[in-house]
């Protein structure tokens, strides 16, 4: 064979490679192509779809407030994203956004588990693949309020370390927000517990997080164990968040991972962002921003820019314009103004909130 022959066949077969490549190893990001997604009325992926539909660029969406169609509801729905996808031998780091959880399967492994309620967050993992067509499974859930979703990936390097994916099967990541499992807590004696009252008893978790006030965010006061038992004091609106009664101080639980003894609706509503300190006690109004926020001097959008808010954040709102397109908040010990189209009230009488300007 002569030298020219060989360098052709070498030639056609780094062609061959190069036509079936997905992401080259310069790290560029991809979605993928030809997702299909299935919608589920319900939070657990059961029964059969009600919709389903092509996503030929990829998973990259945000429903807001809504959701994908008039059959699937805007809250308490699931999806399931699937798809085949050509991969150069080496290691992906994947990126997953989701608004509430999300898990990711890939080959019918387990490799990403944040299946739970919270606020949008974007997570990063990676795995080693070898080259070929590997199947992606994308699991989503949206809880309440916004509704979004998005994932990517890109090679980190040519060659991985080891072949396959970079993951034990069976073995994932621990589960982010009110769930921790990667300790025990050494068994404490329960507080008395009232007869006849209400009660919650943990289920779904082995470790679950307390916090000190309903939303995922909170700082968390206290750790309680599967099995056990304590008297629900209180709930947010929506029953999803409990006020349960520990040994000296009280604090919130997700309700997803308890098991009440009763009609949840039956406990009392408990305001869980009570703000105190001057001025943010002067209304007792607390608002909760849906995206990232200027914080400025005056109600307009020319006024000096005082802060940077973000998604997510728990606001006192003490004051407002007479049109109540602005809001005045205290942000981190700052008093300032923003758009009130971004932000939610979730406690308190808007109604007593005074007028500024």
């Amino acid at each position: 064979m002569s030298k020219r022959t060989l360098w052709l066949i070498l030639l056609t077969l780094a062609l061959g490679i190069l036509s079936v490549a997905v992401i080259s190893a310069s790290g560029n990001q991809e979605f993928g192509t030809n997702w299909t997604a299935q919608y589920y009325a319900n939070a657990t992926l059961q029964g059969s779809p009600v919709y389903t539909e092509s996503l030929p660029t990829g998973i990259n969406v945000n429903w807001g407030a809504g959701s994908p169609n008039a059959a699937v509801p805007v809250d308490n729905f699931t999806a399931r994203f699937t798809s085949t996808q050509l991969f150069n031998q080496g290691t992906y780091e994947f990126v997953v956004s989701s608004d509430d959880g999300v898990r990711v399967y890939i080959d019918g492994a387990l490799v990403w588990d944040r299946f739970i309620g919270r606020v949008l967050t974007t997570d990063r993992f990676q795995l080693n693949l070898t080259a070929g067509a590997h199947q992606i499974t994308v699991e989503y859930v949206e809880l309440v309020d916004q509704a979004a979703v998005q994932f990517q990936y890109f090679q980190v390097n040519a060659v991985g370390t080891t072949p396959g994916v970079g993951v034990t099967p069976g073995v994932v990541q621990p589960t982010a927000g009110p769930t921790v499992t990667a300790s025990r807590i050494p068994p404490t004696a329960l507080p008395a517990i009232p007869p006849g009252a209400l009660t919650g008893t943990v289920i779904r978790a082995n470790v679950l997080l307390v916090r000190g006030q309903p939303f995922l965010g909170a700082p968390v006061v206290n750790r309680v164990l599967r099995g056990q038992t304590y008297a629900v004091v209180g709930r947010d609106e929506t029953a999803r968040w409990f006020l349960i009664q520990l040994y000296g101080m009280q604090g919130w639980v997700w309700g997803y991972y308890l098991f009440v003894n009763g009609n949840e609706f039956n406990a009392p509503i408990v305001g869980g962002f009570a703000t105190a300190g001057d001025p943010a006690n002067r209304t007792n109004v607390v608002g909760q921003t849906n995206a990232t926020l200027r914080l400025r001097a005056a109600p307009t959008t020319d006024a000096t820019q005082t802060g940077r808010i973000p998604w997510g954040e728990i606001l006192p709102v003490i004051g407002r314009t007479a049109g109540g397109d602005w809001y005045q908040v205290v942000f981190r010990g700052t008093v300032g103004w923003v758009s009130s189209g971004f932000v939610e009230i979730i406690d308190g009488d808007f109604g007593t909130v005074p007028v500024i300007q």
